[in-house]
């Protein structure tokens, strides 16, 4: 007995919703009379073009039949997952047919070596007015100078490979979404936006990402203007990031850069609650005397080979200290010298405050037991007083099992402050 046709249309339309394609919610008008038309009422809807075997009539033809006859009144998600098929009129024909429909979520991801599509200006003139996030990938926005831009609703925007008008027209975008708290920002070879500028008093979150082989090009950067961020990410290794207000306000921070001169305008570090670190070097760091007062949770990036100087310049000037993860999150510059342990760091005097009063994990994850990975845990676990759990994530690379062996035997015998600290090996 078919029971699952018995089910309420509202739990039904939910099940269809789950499917993977638009192409396996609208084969389900097959089973029976009463799924004939259950499909046209389905709140999301995702397409994505077989690209591997290309056959450009057929997938335009049912996104045209199948995208044309949706019946629902607000669509909670509008998908698009583009190869080499379709191309701009294609896609501006379903934008402006998308303009019409209440969508309250858009995602737009070519994915093709060919020129980039070419979106409407109607998406961004006011026609999606309930639009609420919007992810774009590798397309080209178009300007029209007499027609405003307006985003009433949008709160997450997510720009990745895109190629813009001109910076000015970036920043109008931008200044236009009024409500925005989300943004992601990953730039490509041939914006077109010499200078992004991000002036958003109501984001919260900030993702931003550029391009090494953009190295030495000053000409290039950011200007960000952002008093109520809290989330910080960067990925930055070329140009330059401006900061036109204090951003105080920030408690969680993800910064891989190259130097931290950038952050000398960004003001005050005293609110960071949870930091992400990846620097090359000691030079040009975080001005001496400032004091992350508020962070908890700090996890450091081993990959740079002056990885330790950093931790231990981090670490004593982070007094309230209650979490310390290790993590090897990118290649090893394995053509340099590995970091060397300062022997100065044994002395009493030279023990962290955190590590005296505060911290109560440590976890180090990509663990290879090199001779300055050893010295480190040893410092850790001979000064940490309060200590509760280390956890010692061994790399997958080190398959050597009487290593292993040797190393977890090593730890377990050597000395630990805390007597109550567990030792976890995975």
């Amino acid at each position: 007995m078919d029971r699952i046709s018995q089910l309420p249309d509202e739990l039904l339309l939910k099940i269809l919703a789950m499917l993977p394609t638009m192409k396996e919610v609208v084969d389900t008008m097959l089973l029976s009379k009463r799924w004939q038309f259950l499909w046209m009422m389905v709140p999301r809807i995702k397409y994505k073009d077989s690209y591997k075997n290309p056959q450009y009539g057929s997938f335009s033809l049912f996104v045209d039949r199948s995208f044309f006859r949706h019946e629902a009144p607000v669509i909670e998600a509008l998908h698009f997952k583009l190869g080499s098929i379709c191309g701009s009129e294609d896609i501006q024909a379903w934008m402006r047919a998308a303009d019409k429909r209440c969508v309250r979520e858009l995602t737009i991801k070519i994915y093709t070596d060919s020129d980039s599509v070419l979106l409407p200006w109607s998406l961004y003139r006011g026609g999606c007015s309930m639009l609420v996030t919007l992810n774009i990938r590798n397309a080209v926005l178009v300007d029209d100078l007499d027609s405003p831009i307006s985003f009433p609703s949008l709160r997450t925007l997510s720009l990745e490979s895109m190629k813009y008008p001109s910076g000015e027209f970036v920043k109008k975008l931008l200044s236009n979404c009024h409500v925005l708290e989300n943004l992601v920002v990953e730039q490509c070879e041939a914006d077109n936006a010499t200078i992004f500028t991000v002036i958003v008093p109501s984001l919260k979150s900030l993702v931003l990402k550029t391009l090494e082989n953009k190295l030495g090009n000053d000409a290039h950067g950011f200007v960000i203007d952002a008093p109520s961020l809290e989330n910080f990410d960067i990925f930055h290794f070329s140009g330059f990031c401006t900061f036109e207000s204090n951003m105080s306000k920030i408690v969680e921070a993800k910064l891989v850069l190259n130097t931290w001169k950038l952050w000398k305008k960004l003001g005050s570090i005293a609110s960071f609650k949870r930091l992400y670190l990846c620097l090359p070097s000691l030079n040009d760091m975080y001005p001496a005397g400032s004091v992350f007062s508020s962070l908890v949770h700090l996890k450091i990036c081993t990959c740079e080979t002056e990885w330790v100087n950093v931790l231990m310049r981090v670490l004593k000037d982070s007094p309230s200290l209650r979490a310390l993860k290790l993590h090897q999150c990118h290649f090893l510059r394995s053509k340099e010298p590995r970091p060397c342990w300062n022997p100065a760091w044994n002395e009493p005097s030279s023990v962290p405050e955190c590590l005296l009063s505060s911290i109560e994990t440590f976890e180090w994850v990509k663990y290879e037991g090199a001779e300055e990975e050893k010295e480190v845990v040893a410092f850790v676990f001979r000064s940490a007083k309060c200590l509760k759990k280390a956890t010692i994530n061994f790399h997958s690379k080190t398959n050597d099992t009487d290593k292993k062996l040797e190393v977890i035997k090593e730890l377990f015998s050597s000395s630990r402050r805390s007597p109550a600290c567990q030792l976890e090996f995975r």
